[in-house]
């Protein structure tokens, strides 16, 4: 089945942003692009905007595998699917995995998932704008 990522991309792309050259985010990991990390990330090494273009899309089919195995529903709604893959991107699929907003998606609770998601707003013990903005985000396309 094929499916309509565009609405992730653009959320990724709103939210990690684009950095060419390799730098440590706050929690020390050296990340490139838009929140690239892992292989082929080298200090000092710039990526060219196709190259993060590139890696990003590939990263993506990773989270977007991940979040339909643990909760399958979304794999009929692209938006959904698109809100809950941006999640796992940007938190982890094991933070999916163990949280209320799964189980809140897997019994089709949107009301619940929705809520759920905007708990998801601290960094470092504070609530983050940006990520509240990330959240609300999320939210609108479930």
């Amino acid at each position: 089945m094929t499916h309509n990522l565009e609405p992730l991309y653009e959320l990724i792309r709103e939210f990690e942003g684009l950095k060419l050259i390799p730098y440590y985010c706050p929690a020390g990991v050296l990340t490139v692009g838009y929140g690239t990390t892992g292989q082929g990330v080298i200090e000092g090494i710039a990526w060219t905007k196709e190259q993060c273009e590139e890696r990003m899309k590939a990263d993506v089919q990773k989270f977007v595998i991940g979040t339909i195995a643990l909760c399958p529903i979304l794999v009929t709604d692209d938006r959904k699917l698109c809100a809950i893959s941006d999640f796992s991107y940007n938190l982890g699929l094991g933070n999916l995995q163990a949280s209320t907003l799964r189980k809140k998606i897997n019994d089709q609770d949107w009301a619940g998932a929705k809520l759920e998601l905007l708990k998801w707003t601290r960094g470092g013990g504070k609530i983050l704008p940006g990520l509240v903005r990330r959240r609300i985000a999320e939210a609108e396309l479930i």
